[in-house]
Formats: structure tokens, C-alpha cells, sequence
């Protein structure tokens, strides 16, 4: 059988990632900068779409690079609705609710679903997504908190954390379906999620200021110390959202987001850096434990990815105080373009079946 080729687009804050793969072999790839002060100039996200699309066709265009040998597109599912995990089919209603912002949150990747639809419409080819940002399997356990109507969002790094899951799945000549898995994604935002056959059950929600803290994120805060912060501070509701998710974590305390920059802090003997990396690694580990415990002690491994693993510390460090739990595995470094070509090909070569789009929520409350 011929290897599928697949195109991916991954829109960032100031750039985007584009990539031609076939099969699991990468073709080529480009991190397309995009100036910041042009973005600016736009008032809405999906305003920014001609100019991203003129910047990403210049680079094509310049590295002669083919798009009608193409099999398929994949966007970033930024924008949506919660869904569960899986590859949908690019449909009306779904670009109109990446365009729209459908699930309230502003960010780039509610435009990689319309820059792929574009390029596929034009070579008359299929456009998915993959495990969107707002994928969501939660058990309705992990929904509920201590205030009547307040509930749990969830909001994780679920492309690469489930990519993750199927290729270690793979490596162990298991099926993701069948296994249950500790993930942890530890790069600029911190997901510790717990795996359950093939379903993501529950984790932290990564933009409510919940789980270990993180290089601009606070993490979980003690809620009536946080008030007493804001009333000392003079601080509104919109500053802390700042710090739940910019400003917070490792830039609160130390004024950088660069985890290699605190390692060589602390090798200089800065204490400061060094506590708040070991109260990092604390917490991610304290979460860790949480979800074992989700999983009723059953997790068959720890899967650690995300930029921050490269640090040989952080995952001996992990290693030493989790294996009891189960085997800690290390895959460096991030596997979202990777992971958006792996689930169009699936559906391609006939593994898995395409989901549609509906807008209808996974969860629509309970029934009491």
C-alpha cells in the first residue's frame, strides 16, 4: 500500500507550523514566522486569515513545494465545541464555529481548520482535524467541584497527549483502546491526564488555573488566599486570569518561562530557582499520583512529553519518586504535527472510522 501523503497546518501567537508528510516521514516542514506587528493590526483572530495564508503560500512556493500530490489536509481544531477524541471530517458547521470561537476562547488555531479547508477545496482533496483543543472524555465524576453549578472544564494538550499514548501503545504491541496510561505533556502548559482504554478521564484544565504550575501559569491557588491577594493588590478579575495563564508560575517568581535558563540558575547556586523547580516537579508528581488513583492503581505506564522532558533531571527526578506506581517512559519534545498526519491516515487507510462534526456538546449537565 502507498504511503499517504498529508499536509498539516498548526497556527501559533506568531507563527505557523506547516508540514508535508508521507507516511510517518516527514517531507518537510516550516515554523512560518508572521510579524508580530502585522498581527496586531487585526482586531479578530479570523481576520488574520489572508495575510497567514499569503505568508504560508510565499514558503511553499519558494521551496517548491507540491500540494496536488497531497492525499489529505489536517488543521489545527481550534475554536470548537467540546468533542471527544478522534479525527472529524472538516464540515460547513464546523468552520463556522472555528471562525465564530465557538467555545470562547481567542487563539490562532481557530484558523487551521479554514487555512486546510482552503488548500483542500483547492486540490479537491479531504480536510480533517484531529483531537481538537477542546477534546473532552471526562467522567462525570471529575465534573463535579465543592459549589452547586460551578463545574470542571476541561482544556488539555490532548493532541499531543493521546499521540503520545498511541505510539507508546504501539512501541508495546498494545492497542491505546486497551491500555491504561498516566500522560503528562510538561511544556509551556503542564497536562497531567489519566488514560483509561483509550479515553482521556479526566486531567487538570490547563487555562482555569488548575494543576501544577507552569512556566507562565499558576497552577491550582488556594482560593481565599488568592482573594486576600487581589483585595491587598488591588487586582480585578481580569489580571488574575493573566496570571492563570501568562504571567503566573515561573515567570511570577522568577521572571523567565525558559526551563533551561532555571537549570543553569541553579547550577550558578540560585536557591530561589531551585525551589521553585523542585516545588514544579512536586506537583506535577503530587499529580501524578491523582490520576493513579483515577485509574485505580491499574496505569500500566507514566508517559512523560513536552519540551521540559528533555531536562535529565526532571525525569530522573520523576522516575526515582513515581516508578512505584508504575514504569516511567520519557518521550522528548512534542508530536502535534506528527499527530494530525497519524489520524488522517488512519482514517485513510481504513483504521478508524471519521467522526462529524455536530456542535453538540460531549457534556450537556446532569440529569438531576
Amino acid at each position: 500500500m502507498k504511503d499517504k501523503r498529508i499536509f498539516t497546518i498548526n497556527p501559533g501567537s506568531t507563527s505557523t507550523k506547516i508540514a508535508l508528510f508521507e507516511g510517518d516521514k516527514c517531507l518537510f516542514s516550516e515554523n512560518v514566522a508572521h510579524d508580530a506587528g502585522k498581527l496586531k493590526e487585526f482586531k479578530n483572530i479570523v481576520d488574520q486569515f489572508p495575510y497567514r495564508e499569503a505568508t504560508i503560500l510565499d514558503i511553499l512556493n519558494k521551496n517548491q513545494i507540491d500540494l496536488s500530490t497531497v492525499d489529505a489536509f489536517v488543521g489545527r481544531g481550534g475554536g470548537l465545541l467540546a468533542v471527544e477524541g478522534g479525527t472529524y471530517i472538516v464540515n460547513d458547521l464546523l468552520l463556522k464555529h472555528a471562525a465564530e470561537g465557538a467555545n470562547g476562547i481567542s487563539h490562532p488555531a481557530q484558523l487551521g481548520s479554514l487555512l486546510a479547508d482552503k488548500l483542500a477545496k483547492q486540490y479537491g482533496r479531504q480536510c480533517f482535524v484531529v483531537n481538537p483543543p477542546d477534546t473532552d472524555e471526562l467522567q462525570d465524576k471529575a465534573r463535579m467541584t465543592g459549589i452547586k453549578d460551578v463545574y470542571r472544564n476541561v482544556h488539555l494538550h490532548a493532541l499531543n497527549l493521546k499521540e503520545t499514548a498511541i505510539r507508546h501503545s504501539n512501541q508495546m504491541g498494545k492497542q491505546y483502546e486497551e491500555s491504561n496510561y498516566i500522560v503528562c505533556h510538561l511544556g509551556g502548559g503542564v497536562s497531567v491526564s489519566a488514560h483509561c482504554m483509550g479515553r482521556m478521564i479526566d486531567g487538570n484544565d490547563i487555562v482555569g488555573g488548575e494543576g501544577p504550575m507552569a512556566p507562565t501559569r499558576c497552577g491550582a491557588v488556594p482560593v481565599v488566599e488568592v482573594l486576600k491577594y487581589m483585595k491587598k493588590h488591588q487586582i480585578e478579575a481580569q489580571e488574575m486570569e493573566k496570571l492563570a495563564m501568562k504571567t503566573g508560575g515561573f515567570v511570577s517568581w522568577l521572571g523567565t518561562a525558559d526551563a533551561r535558563e532555571i537549570e543553569a540558575r541553579i547550577a550558578q547556586g540560585d536557591k530561589a530557582a531551585q525551589m521553585v523547580w523542585e516545588t514544579f516537579i512536586y506537583q506535577v508528581e503530587k499529580y501524578i499520583g491523582a490520576m493513579a488513583c483515577v485509574l485505580k492503581g491499574k496505569a500500566e505506564g507514566i508517559l512523560l512529553s513536552g519540551g521540559m522532558v528533555h531536562s535529565k533531571h526532571l525525569v530522573q527526578q520523576i522516575t526515582e519518586d513515581c516508578s512505584w506506581i508504575a514504569p516511567v517512559y520519557a518521550y522528548p519534545g512534542e508530536f502535534e504535527m506528527e499527530a494530525m498526519a497519524a489520524g488522517a491516515i488512519r482514517i485513510l487507510d481504513g483504521l478508524e472510522i471519521p467522526k462529524e462534526y455536530t456542535g453538540i456538546q460531549t457534556w450537556q449537565g446532569f440529569d438531576f
